[in-house]
């Protein structure tokens, strides 16, 4: 592929309401189909909000009804906030689009700027984004317990609808890594349009991780969130990890040579 070229859209106090980004990417989109622009990456943090994409149940969303931005994107429901870095990358991609192929790519350079902080990540099978995972925790008679919970009775085991939301703190997804559970570091959802890609990765730097506490994160309901901060117990923020992202996401799509999906 060519240089990719990195546009920097608001970070910190400057950070970008989510419709003027929304706005801003389908601009891009159009000119980079037009062949006007080349290959572009929108970088920025999101003012706090929730987004939900199409497969979004209404059981997932916020119980106590707070807005929520339904987009074009796959996958469900997520938020966006200070201490989170987005990227958008906008790339022409061969037809007939393999689009499992370029979020493989997207997790390949967040797998990387993970293991430059000294954190290891890995992909979740049948789950898409950056995960850290658990560590399984077994009693005495060799059977795994859930998430390490040292309760008589795990609701999980026997709910499949069970809701974190309604069972106290000590379920929430923010409290994953004490449950040693597998917990996302960064989430993927995109679209792809004409042959070009639209929306893309948040990665957490430094966020108030608890926001993912008023939803199903990514309709999840088994797992937790987790940020660069919580994993290495120290303030990692989003100005420290963006030019790692720019390197290793210049590095891995510049170097990556999309294939037309196999027919």
């Amino acid at each position: 592929m060519s240089e990719l070229r990195f546009v920097h859209l608001g970070f910190g106090s400057e950070a970008v309401e989510y419709h003027a980004a929304w706005q801003e990417q389908r601009r891009v989109h159009t000119a980079r189909f037009s062949d006007e622009i080349p290959d572009t990456c929108l970088l920025l943090e999101h003012q706090a909000v929730y987004t939900a994409g199409r497969r979004t149940a209404d059981s997932e969303r916020p119980l106590d009804g707070t807005p929520v931005v339904d987009v074009d994107r796959g996958g469900k429901i997520t938020w966006h906030g200070p201490g989170q870095l987005v990227g958008y990358p906008i790339l022409k991609l061969p037809r007939p689009v393999d689009v499992i192929a370029h979020v493989r790519r997207l997790e390949e350079a967040v797998i990387r700027v993970c293991a430059d902080f000294g954190v290891e990540t890995s992909r979740v099978e049948g789950r898409s984004g950056v995960w850290v995972l658990g560590e399984a925790q077994r009693g005495a008679d060799g059977a795994a317990r859930l998430g390490g919970l040292s309760l008589d009775f795990d609701p999980r085991l026997h709910d499949e609808e069970f809701d974190p939301r309604l069972h106290g703190p000590e379920y929430a997804p923010s409290n994953a890594g004490q449950r040693g559970e597998d917990r996302k570091l960064c989430s993927i959802g995109i679209r792809v349009a004409k042959g070009v890609t639209m929306h893309g990765f948040a990665l957490n730097c430094d966020p108030d991780i608890t926001s993912f506490d008023r939803i199903v994160p990514c309709g999840i309901r088994d797992a937790g969130t987790t940020s660069l901060s919580a994993e290495l117990g120290r303030r990692v923020p989003v100005s420290e990890v963006l030019p790692v992202l720019e390197k290793h996401l210049g590095e891995v799509l510049e170097t990556a040579v999309p294939l037309p999906r196999a027919v």
